[in-house]
């Protein structure tokens, strides 16, 4: 087993994934464009602090780094960056909460 399950290394795999299948890559690259997008009713910075809080959810180390460089070049503070990673944490504890309750309705009615 690899001791880097993370390792920037494999994002050489992503020219492979466009040539096998060029159309959906190229539909990803478009819509992650959307995050900055300077001309969207949401200013750059705040949409760089939502994609920071997704990416937190979704644990994605290379989205992290990408989105905190482009949010403190976009104005966002490290008391921003703080905030979006605990507002993201509240909430995912909130899922997991709500599913648990969802949970024990499917017991009810097992």
């Amino acid at each position: 087993m690899s001791d880097h399950y993370h390792d920037v290394g494999d994002l050489r795999f992503l020219k492979e994934m466009n040539k096998a299948a060029p159309t959906e890559f190229n539909a990803w690259l478009a819509l992650d464009k959307i995050v900055g997008r300077e001309d969207g009713a949401i200013p750059r910075k705040y949409r760089e602090l939502i994609a920071l809080g997704v990416a937190f959810t979704t644990q994605c180390p290379y989205c992290i780094e990408v989105h905190v460089k482009a949010a403190k070049t976009a104005g966002a503070t490290r008391e921003e960056i703080s905030e979006s990673a605990l507002i993201a944490a509240a909430l995912r504890a909130g899922g997991a909460a709500t599913h648990g309750a969802m949970a024990l309705k499917f017991y009810e009615n097992a």
